[in-house]
C-alpha cells in the first residue's frame, strides 16, 4: 500500500491533454505578475488530490505552483481559489508555514479558469499515517508538530490579519451540516439510506460553539509538506475548505486519524501506536489544549460522524463530477467508491453519540 501511495500520489507526471493550458498566455501573465519571473516553463501536473487541479511550473527564474478551479460545470461554492489565495496572503506575513503567495488571476481567458500562482516549497509529501520505515522518535517528532501546527493555526487572531469577514457568524456546524447537505443533493446520483438518516439527525443535535478560528478544513497528513531533515511542517495545502468556524472541526477531523482504519493512508487505528512512536489520541489532545488553553475536548462521537457526513458530501461531489466528465484525478474513481462506507460509518458514530 505505501508504494502504490508513493506511485500513485507523490510527485508530478506530464499534464494530460483535458488539463492542458496556454502555456504562451501563462507566461506572459506570470511576467506581468510575478516578481522576479523569468521563463520560458514547463509545466507539469501533481498527481495527488482532485478537487483543484494542481500544476508545477518550472521556469528560468525558478520553481512555483499553479491552481485553478477545474474546467466545466461547477457546484456554485466549491473550487473558490480565490479565497484560498486570499488565505493564504493573509497568513503568509505571520510566519505560520504556507507558501509564498505570487499573485491571483480572475480572468478565466488567460487559461480558462480562474488560478493563483505561489512558491513551490521543497520537502517531503507524507501519505501513509504509520510512517513506514521512521524511527518512532521521527514519527512522534512528526505528529506533534503536526498537532503543534494546527493549535497555532487555530490561535491565529484572524481580525489582526484582516480575515474577520472570512467566514459567516452563528453555529458553525449549523451552517456547515446545511452547507453540506445541500452539497450532497446537487450531486446525488443514488438513494442511501445512512445519508438520509443522517441529514434528519445531524441538525437536531448540532453542539454548542464556544470558540471561533480559521479552520482549515481538510487537515490532514497529505495536506502538508515536511522539512527533508526535521519532523517539522514546511507548509499547509490546499485550503479550499478554509473559513471561520469552530476549531473542534479541524481538530476532531485530525482526530479521525486514531480511529479510522489504517489502509495505506492518513489512518492509524488499531495499530501498535506505542511502539511506533505515535502519540495516543488522548497525549494528542492534552497537547492540543494546552496549546490552545484548553481543559478538555466534549465527546467526540457527534464530531466523527460530522466530518464523516461532511467527507460523504465531499466524496459524493467526485462520483458526480466522473459522471459528468470532470474529475481531474486518476484516483478520483477508486475514490469515488468509498461513499458507502464513509455514509456507514458517519451513521454507526451517530448511534454511539445517541442517534
Amino acid at each position: 500500500m505505501v508504494a502504490a501511495a508513493d506511485k500513485d500520489m507523490v510527485g508530478t507526471t506530464e499534464v494530460p491533454e483535458r488539463d492542458r493550458l496556454d502555456e504562451t498566455a501563462l507566461t506572459a501573465w506570470m511576467t506581468a505578475h510575478v516578481t522576479g519571473f523569468a521563463g520560458p516553463i514547463h509545466l507539469s501536473k501533481f498527481k495527488g488530490g482532485q478537487s483543484n487541479p494542481t500544476y508545477r511550473i518550472d521556469a528560468a527564474s525558478g520553481a512555483y505552483v499553479l491552481r485553478r478551479k477545474p474546467f466545466g460545470a461547477l457546484l456554485p461554492s466549491a473550487h473558490a481559489v480565490d479565497r484560498e489565495y486570499r488565505l493564504i496572503a493573509a497568513l503568509h506575513p505571520t510566519g505560520f508555514p504556507v507558501a509564498r503567495p505570487y499573485g491571483l488571476c480572475a480572468d478565466d481567458h488567460v487559461i480558462g479558469s480562474m488560478f493563483y500562482v505561489m512558491a513551490m516549497v521543497e520537502g517531503r509529501n507524507l501519505w501513509d499515517g504509520s510512517l513506514p520505515g521512521m524511527a518512532p522518535e521521527e514519527r512522534r517528532g512528526l505528529y506533534h508538530g503536526m498537532t503543534d501546527t494546527l493549535a497555532a493555526l487555530h490561535t491565529v487572531d484572524h481580525d489582526a490579519v484582516g480575515l474577520g469577514d472570512y467566514g459567516k457568524p452563528g453555529n458553525y456546524f449549523e451552517r456547515q451540516v446545511g452547507r453540506w447537505t445541500k452539497q450532497y443533493r446537487a450531486s446525488e446520483t443514488e438513494f442511501m439510506p445512512d445519508v438520509e438518516r443522517l441529514i434528519a439527525w445531524l441538525p437536531r443535535t448540532v453542539p454548542a460553539q464556544d470558540r471561533t478560528s480559521i479552520v482549515h478544513g481538510d487537515y490532514r497528513i497529505d495536506n502538508m509538506i515536511f522539512d527533508a531533515a526535521e519532523p517539522r511542517v514546511r507548509a499547509v495545502l490546499d485550503w479550499e475548505l478554509s473559513t471561520l468556524g469552530d476549531p473542534l472541526a479541524d481538530f476532531s477531523y485530525y482526530l479521525m486519524n486514531w480511529v479510522t482504519e489504517p489502509e495505506g493512508r492518513s489512518g492509524i487505528g488499531g495499530l501498535d501506536l506505542e511502539s511506533l512512536g505515535i502519540p495516543s489520541l488522548e497525549e494528542t489532545v492534552t497537547r492540543y489544549c494546552a496549546a490552545t488553553g484548553r481543559s478538555g475536548v466534549p465527546d467526540l462521537n457527534w464530531y466523527f460522524s460530522y466530518n464523516l457526513f461532511r467527507l460523504t458530501g465531499i466524496v459524493q461531489g467526485i462520483k458526480k463530477r466522473i459522471v459528468d466528465g470532470t474529475a481531474s484525478s486518476a484516483q478520483a474513481e477508486a475514490t469515488a467508491a468509498r461513499v458507502h462506507g464513509l455514509a456507514k460509518s458517519a451513521w454507526e458514530f451517530a448511534v454511539k453519540a445517541g442517534a
